[in-house]
């Protein structure tokens, strides 16, 4: 008589306990994995796209960060050395403390105009002719040296501007896959829509996490790059002052 009695009560709970079940895996999965597995090849294609330029951007990032970091500490220990040298009229000197600190911009620009300096040294008098040679090498070492600080930003700023437009195809692909789906199942239930949704979200935050790094990194490394081309003009304009006046010297 019991069980009799219980037997409704037990089928109804088992049956509600099998809908939920079958509920719960009707529904989406937001892990990466299944995420992933509910992408189109569409949406794959461009996190796939934005995954190398994620590593390319970030690879431009640590090499611009520790040619630049090397710049400034060869630079501090390069700047009064070389001073010191040139004070005491130690053009050889100055050139071996440049060699030595080959990885600064400042040694780099510094050298080309002392090795052009020096070729003139032999002569009684260091006419005219001597010190607009060094200042047009001192303007050519200054632009490789520029070329040089900024390579790979150029990269850098157009995955920071393009990544953004990429995982906006992504979403909207993303959005025509929920339209399909609706189409499709004939309902508009989150079932129905769920991996067009995650398709445009995952593709739109990828673009984003993508881009962001990418333009601020890219504005302080040109904040970086300007900054030592203020210092390298500056130490070119130092040293044609120092030329002028050691011609200055020896005439009288």
């Amino acid at each position: 008589m019991f069980v009799a009695q219980a037997a409704p009560h037990l089928v109804a709970h088992i049956s509600s306990t099998a809908t939920w079940l079958l509920q719960e895996a009707a529904q989406p999965q937001w892990d990466p994995i299944s995420l992933w597995k509910q992408m189109g090849w569409v949406a794959r294609t461009v996190v796939f796209i934005l995954f190398i330029m994620s590593g390319w951007s970030f690879g431009v990032m640590i090499d611009r960060w520790m040619a630049f970091n090397a710049a400034r500490k060869q630079s501090r220990a390069f700047a009064p050395a070389v001073a010191g040298a040139l004070r005491d009229g130690k053009i050889d000197e100055a050139i071996k403390v440049a060699e030595r600190n080959k990885r600064s911009h400042l040694a780099k620009v510094v050298t080309a105009g002392l090795m052009e300096f020096r070729a003139h040294q032999d002569s009684s008098d260091i006419p005219g002719e001597t010190i607009e040679a060094s200042k047009r090498a001192l303007e050519r070492t200054e632009a490789i040296v520029h070329a040089e600080l900024k390579r790979g930003l150029g990269g850098l700023a157009t995955i920071g501007s393009t990544a953004p437009f990429v995982g906006l195809f992504g979403t909207v692909m993303g959005i025509l896959n929920a339209f399909k789906g609706i189409s499709s199942e004939k309902q508009t239930g989150l079932t129905a829509v769920a991996g067009g949704i995650a398709e445009a979200l995952v593709t739109t935050a990828f673009g984003l996490l993508v881009a962001i790094p990418a333009v601020m990194m890219f504005n302080y490394l040109t904040g970086r790059v300007e900054a030592f081309d203020v210092e390298m003009d500056n130490s070119s304009s130092e040293l044609i002052d120092y030329f002028l006046k050691r011609r200055g010297a020896v005439r009288r």
